[in-house]
């Protein structure tokens, strides 16, 4: 027997273990050397060089492209026997199919514990060898460390990895190039991170992930470190259930996702640009379509987290009604599946302003530079061109302000006739449907927002319900424009 620390603890280790694990070394010294020492081949390996890959990087996976309601809960490191099955039992209790990213020698040690994640249909991927931080590595111990991980859980589990997380989720130019190297489909970091290092309780920990729970989203969390990861769960499973999300391994979340192409590959990125000359620019200002018809635009302003907005578009669903989004881009670019999932809702998705900053106190300059990046980030995001409507943050606009607009390629001034100052979180639910119902009229656009901690997800349904028993039809604004 022999001794190893794995997290903060030191582990028996068999020697049938370690054989398994030294028979794919290669000569690599892993036990009892510094990282230095790490990766370092006897004479005979020495001649053995593996040549720099040169060729195109294996993609970075922070988060997937999808408007779907799905995420991945991942895992980090391999603990204990008792910790691990105290995890799977938790994951069968609330029906979540995770990815665990083992490192190779945790599998050598202990294959029974990956073998077990598989049959509780979990996925298996590549935390590298033994964990070392990758990143501070040369090309040839990088590409070793992912090579000899693969080859260790293939050889115990059966599994081929097809993804590779570096233990800090970080990721370097060389460490994309030895995984493309190798064939993996790309190297997995993540976008929602609730610090459990940090040994926060379970319930700080599901707070965290329920405050930055997206679509697409990848959670990572460590299995070695911290024992409350385990009872996080409980918090984590209601966290999804509360906004109708699911939690599926990466290999679905992938396949069920899009490639984005890079932004100057989509029609329009270019349709708003910088133009100083705006002395002549001609713009209009849309504040309601006068129309003998019953026909009314529903809009909504700024941004929201995934729990508020995802809880209106479930409503407009609900209701068979489309509507316009006037977003912060700022947002938008946190967090682009949020923006898509409104355009497979099948709703029109518009400019408003990349910062939010009262327009009327910028020069030309700052307001066309905020004005086209918006324009850009909101076009990356939805992978097609938005409608070409600006929407002024707090509504304030003057002519010269307009003329600067327009000239940058936005002619049509989103305005409404229908206000509650539902952003206000003193008005209630009430005010809201009260305020709507006053001021609607043939032609209104109303304005709405999807900000947090307001009352208008509250008086929505009533607010839908209400205009449609007076027989108003909701279209989007661009459907109220004319030519």
């Amino acid at each position: 027997m022999t001794t190893t620390r794995i997290g903060h603890k030191q582990r028996w280790i068999p020697w049938g273990a370690l054989l398994v694990a030294s028979s794919l070394l290669v000569g690599c010294q892993i036990w009892g050397g510094s990282q230095e020492t790490v990766g370092k081949t006897s004479n005979q390996d020495a001649a053995q060089t593996i040549p720099h890959y040169t060729g195109e990087k294996s993609k970075v996976i922070p988060f997937v492209y999808t408007g779907r309601k799905e995420l991945s809960l991942t895992f980090n490191g391999m603990g204990d026997v008792v910790t691990m099955k105290r995890l799977l039992d938790e994951l069968d209790k609330y029906q979540i199919k995770a990815t665990f990213f083992l490192p190779g020698m945790r599998v050598a040690e202990e294959p029974d514990i990956a073998l077990e994640i598989l049959n509780r249909g979990h996925e298996i991927e590549n935390n590298t060898l033994s964990q070392l931080d990758v990143t501070k590595l040369g090309y040839e111990q990088i590409y070793k460390e992912i090579q000899l991980g693969n080859e260790v859980i293939q050889k115990q589990t059966g599994v081929t990895p097809r993804y590779v997380r570096t233990k800090s989720g970080d990721v370097t130019d060389e460490v994309r190039l030895a995984a493309a190297a190798l064939g993996m489909k790309g190297v997995v970091s993540y976008n929602i991170n609730p610090k459990d290092r940090d040994m926060k309780d379970a319930k700080t920990i599901g707070e965290y992930v329920a405050r930055f729970m997206t679509r697409g989203g990848i959670i990572s969390m460590n299995t070695d470190i911290n024992p409350e990861v385990v009872n996080s769960i409980a918090y984590i499973a209601q966290a999804a259930k509360d906004i109708g999300y699911k939690l599926v391994p990466l290999g679905q979340l992938v396949a069920n996702g899009g490639e984005r192409k890079p932004l100057e590959q989509i029609p329009g990125y270019d349709a708003a640009k910088i133009n100083p000359d705006t002395k002549n620019a001609a713009y209009r200002f849309i504040n309601r379509l006068e129309t003998n018809e019953p026909k009314i635009a529903l809009t909504f302003d700024d941004w929201g987290t995934d729990k508020t907005v995802t809880k209106v578009l479930d409503i407009l669903e609900q209701h068979d009604v489309v509507a316009t989004f006037f977003l912060r881009a700022k947002g938008v670019e946190a967090n682009p599946n949020l923006a898509r999932a409104m355009v497979e809702g099948g709703h029109d998705v518009a400019n408003h302003s990349y910062s939010h900053q009262v327009i009327t106190k910028l020069t030309p300059e700052e307001l066309q530079q905020d004005l086209v990046k918006a324009h850009r980030v909101i076009t990356e995001a939805i992978q097609q061109q938005p409608v070409m409507l600006f929407r002024p943050p707090t509504g304030v606009i003057n002519e010269e302000a307009a003329k600067v607009i327009a000239a940058a390629g936005y002619r049509d001034i989103a305005m409404y006739d229908v206000t509650t100052l539902d952003w206000d979180s003193r008005n209630s639910a009430e005010d809201i449907v009260n305020g709507v119902m006053e001021q609607t009229k043939n032609g209104s656009i109303i304005l709405l927002h999807i900000l947090d901690d307001i009352h208008t997800v509250e008086a929505l349904p009533t607010v839908i319900e209400r205009l449609k028993a007076k027989g108003y039809t909701f279209v989007k604004m661009a459907d109220l424009i004319p030519d």
